[in-house]
C-alpha cells in the first residue's frame, strides 16, 4: 500500500463480525465481572453520580494536576470541590503533596491511573483509610489493565471505566462501588439511538479505510458527506462521544444495546496482547529520536497508547495526519480552576506529549508505517525536548 494511503485511527474500529455479539471472554474480566458494575453513556456520567452516591456533595476531592478536565467539570456539577495535587513529569503522584493538602473539609482522594499504567492504589488506599476518606479510581485510561495480578480500579471505594477508548463500542462507561449504595440509583435512560448508529457507522468505515486503502477513504468520505447533510436536514442533535465537556443533562444516559452486544463479541486477551505488542515496538523504535516518558511496559498493563515527548505538538500533529496518522493532542490545557504556575511538570506535559495509537487493530505493517510517520514528523519538526530535570516525590531527578 501506498504511503499515502496508509489510515491509522487512534481508536481501535469495529468490525462487521461483531455486531453478533458472540464469541467473546468480556465476563471472565474486571470490571465486566464485578457483581455491582454499572453501566452508563459516558465514564463522566459514573463519575457524576459516584459523588452523590458516596455523599461527598461539598467536600473537598484532592485529584490530580495533571486531568482532561472533563472529570473536573463532572465532579463540580456533583457538588465536589477539586482541590489539585502535584503529578511529577513521568505521571507520577507526588504522595507527599497529596497528604499535605488534606484537610477536615476533605472527603475524597481521587488517583488517576495514566495510559494504563498503575498508579500508587495501596499507599493512596492507606492514606485514604489513616484519614478516613473516600477514594476514587479514575480507571477511564486503564481499561484491562492490571498492576500485577491485581486489576486496576479494584481498590477505591468507587472504580471509573471508559469503555469506547479501549473497546470498539460507540459509547460506554462503567461505575463500580466497593460497597453496596447507600442511595438507590435511578434507572438509565436509554441513549438516542441515531447517536449510537451514527457512531456504529463512523467506527465500521474507517475500519473499512484502515483496510482499503484509498478506496475504503473515498467509501469513507461520500458516507460522512451523506450522513452529515442526512442528519442537518432532520434537525436531529447526536451526543457525541468526543465532547470536552459535562452536560448534566445527560448524566442519567445509560450505554446502549448495542454497545453491550459489540463488547460480548471482544477477545479481551487478545486485545492486551496486541496493545503491548504494538506499544513495545513503538518504544523500542522510536527511544533513539523521542526519549520513553515511561519505563518498560510492566506486567499486567494493557497500554491505551504511547506516550511520545515532542518539541513542536502542532507541527507534529500535523505531519502525522500527512502520513494518514490519527494522533492526539493529549490534555493541552488546564481546567481554568486549576493554576498552571503551580504545577510546572505538568505544564511540560501538556506542552510535550502526543498520543500515539498502539490499539488492536493495528498490524505490523501499519505499526511500522507509525514509525516511519513519527520519524518524519519529528525530524521535520525539530528533536523532542528532553525530560524536564525537576525532583519527583522520590526526591529524585528525572
Amino acid at each position: 500500500m501506498n504511503k499515502s494511503n496508509f489510515f491509522v485511527p487512534s481508536l481501535p474500529t469495529l468490525w462487521p463480525a461483531m455486531l453478533l455479539g458472540l464469541g467473546g471472554t468480556t465476563g471472565s474480566y474486571y470490571p465486566f465481572s464485578a457483581t455491582n458494575v454499572r453501566y452508563f453513556y459516558f465514564a463522566r456520567n459514573a463519575l457524576y453520580l459516584a459523588v452523590w452516591l458516596l455523599g461527598l456533595e461539598g467536600l473537598e476531592v484532592l485529584v490530580p494536576a495533571y486531568h482532561h478536565g472533563v472529570e473536573i467539570e463532572a465532579l463540580q456539577s456533583a457538588g465536589a470541590i477539586p482541590v489539585f495535587y502535584r503529578v511529577g513529569a513521568r505521571m507520577d503522584v507526588d504522595m507527599s503533596d497529596v497528604e499535605r493538602r488534606i484537610t477536615p473539609q476533605t472527603g475524597a482522594l481521587y488517583l488517576t491511573h495514566y495510559a494504563g499504567f498503575p498508579g500508587p492504589a495501596a499507599e493512596m488506599r492507606a492514606l485514604a483509610d489513616k484519614h478516613g476518606l473516600r477514594l476514587i479510581e479514575d480507571c477511564a485510561l486503564s481499561l484491562l489493565s492490571a498492576d500485577g495480578e491485581k486489576p486496576l480500579g479494584t481498590t477505591g471505594d468507587a472504580s471509573i471505566f471508559c469503555l469506547y477508548k479501549t473497546l470498539p463500542v460507540p459509547n460506554g462507561g462503567a461505575l463500580v462501588l466497593r460497597e453496596p449504595p447507600g442511595r438507590k440509583l435511578h434507572a438509565a435512560v436509554t441513549p438516542p439511538r441515531i447517536s449510537t448508529v451514527s457512531h456504529v457507522l463512523s467506527s465500521l468505515l474507517q475500519n473499512v479505510e484502515m483496510r482499503g486503502g484509498s478506496v475504503g477513504r473515498l467509501l469513507r468520505v461520500a458516507a460522512r458527506g451523506l450522513g452529515r447533510h442526512t442528519v442537518a436536514a432532520a434537525g436531529i442533535e447526536r451526543v457525541t462521544t468526543g465532547s470536552d465537556h459535562f452536560d448534566p443533562e445527560q448524566a442519567r444516559l445509560g450505554m446502549s444495546p448495542l454497545s453491550k452486544r459489540i463488547m460480548r463479541s471482544q477477545h479481551l486477551a487478545r486485545i492486551v496482547e496486541a496493545r503491548r505488542r504494538n506499544y513495545e515496538y513503538l518504544q523500542a523504535e522510536l527511544g533513539d529520536i523521542s526519549p520513553p516518558l515511561l519505563d518498560s511496559l510492566p506486567p499486567g498493563v494493557c497500554p491505551l497508547f504511547y506516550p511520545l515527548v515532542v518539541e513542536d505538538k502542532d507541527a507534529v500533529l500535523s505531519r502525522l495526519a500527512e502520513r494518514g496518522v490519527d494522533a492526539i493532542d493529549l490534555w493541552r490545557q488546564f481546567h481554568p480552576a486549576c493554576d498552571p504556575a503551580e504545577f510546572p511538570e505538568v505544564a511540560w506535559l501538556r506542552r510535550s506529549i502526543v498520543e500515539l495509537p498502539c490499539h488492536q487493530d493495528i498490524t505490523s505493517g501499519q505499526a511500522v508505517h507509525i514509525v516511519e510517520a513519527v520519524r518524519y514528523a519529528i525530524t521535520s519538526a525539530g528533536h523532542a525536548p528532553p525530560l524536564p530535570i525537576i525532583a519527583t516525590s522520590r526526591g529524585q531527578a528525572v
